[in-house]
């Protein structure tokens, strides 16, 4: 059950003693179901007095997820019985101008709470599911359903459609001309007559409907070849921005993945993704609808500067393929990429946030209730733009604007007013992420690894003199929430054996009061090896490369340790930090190898998140390289530092950190006498397209970047011991990797390799079993090849 307990009692459980001997560990128990362990607090947020917060657990042994009431000023969490669940609030919600009332979707319906009072409204009960929920200027909330948009009023509970809009051909419309039709209509009276009388209804029908201000406004008609992609309706409910994309757009052949335990005893298959190359993105068009009238007006893109420039030219060049021709195509950003559509606050005018479909270039640009673009901001990468760092939104005054940026190397925050140049309100060789603007307007909270890559806090900054500010001190922040009266911070935070757990700080800073921990008493009773945070020295002009180092706390003098090397996955993921690991259960692995006598290194090589635009982009078009340079000094390292055995060296991890085992074993054979490559990507040719197409373009104009970044050109190398290990049921990374790779290695003769198929697994493995298989026989490769 979650406690209330002082912030050092509860930092100083998560650390252990210090001269305390780690607990030992087997194999069994640290791959079992982490249930174990204890919940980490998954979703958190403000109650709307700020006096409590609720938040959800997994309840052991199940699925299902309970949500919990915690008072701030201390006290018991109590678990919010099923006929209470009525009156919870909700982690995503809008406040109005006075922070006076939220609203909120709980459910899927949409409610309105009065932070005065507590008094909650609820403006629709129904079985479809509503989002993008915020507050009109009149008072009321506007919201979307699909393609519906609706405006509620809480005082009376009234709700009306503002605007529905299809993707359908306008029946008003004239019909494409037609030789046989004209004769028809010219020839026979009844006919034309007919029409006309349908017309004259027709027309009668819209002219009371526009005027009849009880009626719903008529639908407006997109046409028939787009489908309607987002929309977001303007605060005075009169203008929709609608992004499109060409109906029925090829974006090439998906997959057939055959499934072989199923429930039916029959063999069955699933639909799979695209490959990287295929047709690529469907290009995204822009529209302007009056909700009053349902007129569209068509946003031209054309002055978006460089949109008609190729950066890809010479690469087509080089392959053979014509140039591009006019614009490049273009998509609105998304959620992924945290941008999307954003009116200001009286719906004078939007911003919208474009990327290029070779992401070469991000765009934001403001368009004014006339249908007039302006160009607000671009930022272009020779690289890719990142997938991360794209939050924008608007200033309280209507007219400036705040970014996040890479412009100068690093994300950072900015404001913009006008087409002038953006300022600068954070700097220096450190990232922020996840602004929220005050509540008074006036400035910003975020996340930044000011101090050091590895250390996440809470930092503020006032928008007029750029003042940065950490307010916390908690080294493994997650994310933050602002309470609804601005005054406090609602900390989801964790720490290297220490699930995210919850705290609240001041808005001004100051100390934490720590509102949970859900470890269980017999994870928290034990004693663990504690990483070190090292910078391993570059030899390939990286700097240095930050790691986490495990190993025992008394080396005996002039022994040598077997050196264990963890690659992790995502490739653009951080792992090096002081949070609590994705790779959770590979750290008791790692507490189990330093038991069983061997040193580990875990390291954020080049492409990691948290170091910079450079950093990350390292990788482009030569995938594999500047990772294993990075791994071949952090053997060094191990070598020169630490006792390691350079004779005695394997390496191991799943996902891109399976393709690096890959490109270890086969790029420098000899290196590592054992590696595991779980879930392996084998072959770029296979994998996704949003990913791929970033980092090695495509196949067709970049084969050769293809060519030294794919394992399967290397496999001849192979002279090492390898595991090869894969869930047969991966629609991230295809199984026929693994299995490709299995019949080059048959076809080479080579030995010492061995493949592990998981039937019922996907990607993430969720099984125990299964987990307990794949790393009894990784253990069993160290200890057979590395002592």
């Amino acid at each position: 059950m979650p406690r209330f307990l002082p912030l050092s009692l509860l930092l100083l459980a998560a650390v252990g003693g210090a001269q305390a001997a780690p607990t030992p560990i087997t194999i069994e128990q640290a791959m079992a179901d982490p249930d174990w362990i204890g919940p980490p607090v998954e979703s958190a947020w403000w109650s709307w007095n700020g006096q409590q917060v609720e938040y959800t657990l997994k309840r052991q042994g199940s699925p299902v997820r309970d949500t919990f009431r915690q008072p701030v000023a201390g006290g018991a969490a109590q678990q919010v019985a099923d006929d209470q669940r009525g009156t919870l609030d909700a982690a995503n919600r809008a406040y109005d101008r006075q922070r006076q009332r939220m609203a909120f979707v709980r459910n899927g319906d949409v409610f309105v709470r009065d932070l005065r009072s507590g008094a909650l409204t609820q403006l629709t009960r129904g079985n479809e599911h509503a989002s993008n929920v915020a507050f009109a200027n009149d008072g009321g909330v506007l919201w979307n359903v699909g393609n519906n948009w609706y405006h509620g009023d809480a005082g009376s509970g009234a709700t009306a459609l503002v605007a529905q809009l299809k993707a359908e051909k306008n029946p008003a419309d004239a019909p494409k001309a037609d030789v046989l039709r004209d004769q028809q209509l010219h020839a026979l009276e009844t006919l034309r007559r007919d029409r006309a009388q349908r017309e004259a209804l027709r027309e009668q029908g819209e002219r009371w409907r526009q005027s009849d201000p009880t009626r719903a406004p008529g639908p407006v008609y997109l046409g028939a070849d787009v489908e309607i992609v987002d929309s977001a309706l303007s605060p005075d409910a009169t203008h929709l921005i609608v992004v499109t994309k060409p109906k029925g757009f090829d974006e090439g052949r998906g997959g057939k993945m055959p499934l072989y335990v199923t429930e039916s005893g029959y063999e069955e298959s699933e639909d799979t993704r695209e490959r990287v190359g295929r047709n690529g993105f469907a290009p995204h068009a822009l529209w302007l609808v009056d909700a009053a009238t349902g007129e569209v007006k068509p946003l031209a893109l054309d002055a978006l500067p460089g949109i008609a420039t190729d950066p890809l030219a010479a690469l087509r060049k080089a392959a053979g393929k014509e140039p591009l021709k006019g614009n490049r195509g273009v998509q609105v950003m998304g959620d992924f990429m945290g941008g999307g559509i954003q009116w200001n606050a009286d719906g004078s005018q939007a911003a919208v946030m474009l990327r290029a479909n070779d992401n070469k270039d991000r765009w934001i640009v403001g368009v004014d209730a006339g249908g007039r673009l302006q160009n607000r901001h671009r930022l272009t990468d020779p690289g890719w733009i990142n997938w991360s760092f794209n939050d924008f939104g608007w200033m309280d005054d209507g007219r400036t604007l705040w970014l996040l940026s890479e412009e100068s190397g690093w994300s950072h925050l900015y404001t913009q007013s006008g087409s002038g140049k953006p300022r600068a309100l954070t700097g220096g060789q450190w990232e922020t992420s996840a602004p929220e603007l005050s509540a008074d307007g006036k400035g910003f909270f975020f996340l930044c690894n000011q101090q050091a890559p590895h250390d996440y806090e809470v930092c503020s900054v006032d928008a007029a003199s750029g003042q940065v500010r950490a307010l916390t001190d908690l080294n493994g922040v997650e994310d933050f929430s602002l309470s609804p009266d601005g005054s406090q911070l609602l900390v989801r935070y964790s720490g290297a054996y220490l699930p995210p757990q919850l705290a609240v700080v001041p808005a001004t800073g100051g100390s934490a009061r720590v509102l949970t921990d859900t470890r269980s008493a017999g994870f928290k009773a034990r004693q663990w090896v504690q990483p070190q945070l090292v910078a391993v020295p570059s030899q390939h002009g990286a700097g240095h490369v930050w790691a986490k180092y495990y190993g025992p706390e008394h080396k005996e003098p002039g022994k040598k340790y077997p050196i264990v090397m963890f690659v992790h996955g995502a490739g653009y993921l951080q792992n090096v930090h002081q949070r609590y690991p994705t790779y959770f259960r590979e750290q008791m692995f790692h507490n189990l190898l330093v038991q069983e006598g061997y040193i580990v290194l875990d390291m954020d090589y080049r492409g990691s998140e948290g170091y910079g635009r450079d950093w990350r982009t390292a990788i482009y078009r030569n995938m594999g390289h500047p990772e294993l340079e990075d791994y071949q000094d952090g053997l060094d390292w191990l070598v020169r530092e630490q006792q390691g055995d350079r004779d005695h060296a394997g390496i191991y991890g799943g996902s891109y950190g399976g393709f690096m085992t890959f490109m270890a074993l086969y790029r420098a054979p000899g290196t590592f006498k054992a590696g595991a490559a779980l879930r392996p990507v084998g072959d770029w040719h296979q994998y996704n397209h949003g990913y791929t197409s970033n980092i090695l373009n495509t196949p067709d104009i970049d084969p050769e970047a293809y060519r030294v970044s794919s394992p399967i050109e290397y496999a001849d190398g192979l002279q090492d011991h390898l595991l090869i290990a894969h869930g047969m049921i991966d629609d991230n990374v295809f199984f026929q990797d693994s299995v490709n790779m299995t019949q080059r290695l048959i076809e080479l003769h080579k030995d010492n390799w061995s493949i592990a198929p998981y039937p019922l697994e996907r990607h993430g493995f969720t099984r125990a079993d299964s987990w307990l298989d794949e790393y009894k026989r990784i253990l069993r490769l160290f200890e057979e090849n590395l002592k």
